[in-house]
């Protein structure tokens, strides 16, 4: 059974990648490597196709490979023109606030909102889905994003 520690564990994996990859944004090979790294050490695209929404993505707002994902966070591919590198901003710190974490024997999902604080402390709310699958190894493994701004109803 996956546990609800195992799960923030992951989220916790996530955000410190996020804002490391962001701290390199200035060495474009280094960013690269680190993309990578994020997207096989927490991601089961090894395994499995993935469902990866990303927050500001519209052009092509579904995600399903290493590559499309790595354009999100970096930019920079014309695959993906609309990709300005979201992990590029840079944010100095991700915190996750789950409303609610469904523990499965190899399955879990959490939902609710994430926060990235940029480096003049400015901080973006997002709504997040994500779904994780434990391999056969016992890891925990992303298969399952999607992000997006909160609703802002006219006024």
């Amino acid at each position: 059974m996956i546990t609800k520690q195992e799960v923030i564990k992951a989220q916790e994996a996530w955000g410190k990648a996020l804002v490391k990859i962001g701290s390199l944004k200035d060495n474009r090979e280094l960013c690269e490597k680190e993309a990578e790294k994020l997207l096989r050490e927490l991601y089961a695209f090894e395994k499995k196709e993935i469902l990866f929404k990303p927050t500001k993505a519209s052009a092509i707002p579904f995600r399903s490979s290493i590559e499309a994902a790595k354009s999100y966070m970096l930019g920079g591919n014309s695959n993906f023109p609309e990709d300005i590198g979201f992990a590029l901003k840079p944010y100095i710190k991700v915190r996750f606030d789950n409303k609610n974490i469904i523990l499965e024997e190899r399955r879990a999902f959490a939902m609710g909102h994430y926060f990235f604080t940029d480096a003049q402390a400015n901080e973006i709310k997002v709504e997040f889905t994500f779904g994780y699958w434990k391999n056969d190894r016992g890891e925990l493994k992303i298969d399952i994003q999607h992000s997006s701004l909160p609703f802002q109803a006219p006024v």
